[in-house]
């Protein structure tokens, strides 16, 4: 399904794929020969979404475009299934396993491979052909690589990574209520949201 949002609408080159269950929401661009599979969600919130050439989005994914971070794929890259990509820049020939996290502002180098459920956390930047392990955690800039039971260590990395700052535009200490109030208003523009009649 093509949904128009916020006034624009997604752009699919005649040598892409769109799987009828899929949904592409506003400022989307696809790329030559994109593939984006059953279930798969990529919604320009109030930033872009932008693919390469020869990409597949797989099953059940969702790459969400930001203001300040928009979702921009590069070319030859898998998003597999059950992926999770936020306001991250995903350069050339990256794998992105099942249920893997890249969170806004990160980068994943070129040729990187991102294993089953890892985390690519927010800001962090992740060199080019980098390996983070099945559900390790990528935090920093550059960088680092920890294993899930490294909590600690990755909090310490991350703190100075502004999370509430990046995600939410808010100061870390804001309640979740403050926090779910400004989410609301912010989705609120769906309800606006427009299903375009030739998608």
């Amino acid at each position: 399904m093509l949904l128009e949002h916020r006034g624009k609408r997604p752009v699919v080159p005649e040598s892409a794929y769109v799987a009828p269950s899929a949904v592409l929401c506003g400022a989307v661009v696809l790329g030559e020969r994109a593939r984006v599979l059953h279930g798969a969600v990529l919604t320009a919130e109030d930033g872009e979404v932008r693919t390469g050439a020869d990409v597949v989005v797989m099953e059940n994914a969702l790459v969400r475009g930001r203001a300040a971070h928009p979702a921009v794929v590069g070319d030859a890259v898998l998003i597999g299934p059950h992926a999770h990509v936020n306001g991250a820049v995903v350069e050339d020939e990256v794998f992105v396993a099942t249920g893997v996290s890249i969170f806004p502002g990160a980068v994943a180098g070129a040729g990187s491979e991102l294993r089953i459920n890892s985390v690519v956390h927010v800001n962090s930047r992740l060199a080019p052909g980098a390996v983070v392990p099945i559900g390790w955690v990528a935090v920093g800039d550059p960088a680092e690589v920890f294993s899930p039971d490294r909590h600690e260590e990755i909090w310490e990395r991350q703190r100075g990574m502004d999370f509430p700052g990046t995600v939410y535009g808010v100061p870390r200490g804001t309640s979740m209520r403050a926090i779910m109030a400004r989410q609301a208003e912010f989705y609120a523009a769906h309800r606006d949201d427009r299903p375009m009649e030739d998608g």
